[in-house]
């Protein structure tokens, strides 16, 4: 068995400022993160927000076998984060740093154009355990402060990281990419986001691509030129 990177049974508060240990601080992000969602939230009536729509919402149908992908999202996103905290703390400040980054860019944007969608149906055009599940996800979120999606930059962050990841076998990148791609599907085949949300990530993820992997990108186009 792979033996982790750090001794983390031997951490404390006291040692959070640590070279060993400081790397922590940055979940701190998903603090300030959940505080401004709730503020969001809870200040900003979806009579306020735009809603966001494009002609392709109309055509994509309702599929709730996509809320698979959907909640799969979320055990990636922890599993990548804790994989990372215990084989490579490195990967973990770039990925971490990616997260806040897109948080922090998304949020603003909900609070200066604060946004919605009106996609979700009425009523299930099937009753099962999918559509359950479908049910319980938009009684607890709420169809406001969708453009950009984080369930798609999160996930474009994970893909970016994990194909960066050395000891990661070509298997396990295709098969993060391939989940990766089916998530960012599932936000519009679960009517949890425009076509638009997922475009809008683009440009937020492309930011915290430049700023997290610039020095990636300048290394392997220094050893590309000296080849």
């Amino acid at each position: 068995m792979r033996k982790p990177t750090v001794d983390y049974r031997s951490f404390r508060l006291s040692k959070l400022n640590t070279p060993e240990f400081s790397h922590l601080k940055l979940l701190f992000g998903w603090v300030v993160y959940f505080l401004l969602y709730v503020l969001t939230e809870r200040l900003i009536p979806a009579e306020r927000c735009h809603p966001v729509h494009c002609w392709l919402d109309d055509v994509i149908p309702f599929q709730e076998i996509f809320i698979i992908p959907y909640v799969f999202w979320y055990l990636l996103v922890v599993g990548s984060l804790l994989y990372f905290l215990l084989y490579d703390v490195d990967q973990f400040r770039n990925l971490q740093t990616y997260i806040i980054i897109t948080q922090l860019v998304a949020m603003a944007i909900y609070i200066l154009f604060p946004s919605r969608q009106d996609l979700r149906p009425e009523t299930f055009p099937r009753d099962n355990i999918l559509t359950q599940i479908v049910a319980f996800i938009y009684s607890v979120d709420t169809n406001t402060g969708v453009c950009p999606s984080l369930h798609v930059a999160y996930s474009l962050g994970i893909a970016s990281t994990w194909l960066k990841e050395r000891s990661a076998s070509r298997p396990v990148k295709a098969a993060i990419v391939a989940a990766v791609v089916c998530i960012c599907l599932s936000v519009a085949f679960v009517k949890q986001h425009s076509v638009l949300d997922i475009a809008a990530a683009i440009p937020v993820c492309l930011l915290a691509e430049w700023v997290v992997f610039k020095k990636y990108y300048k290394l392997r186009r220094q050893v590309r030129e000296n080849v």
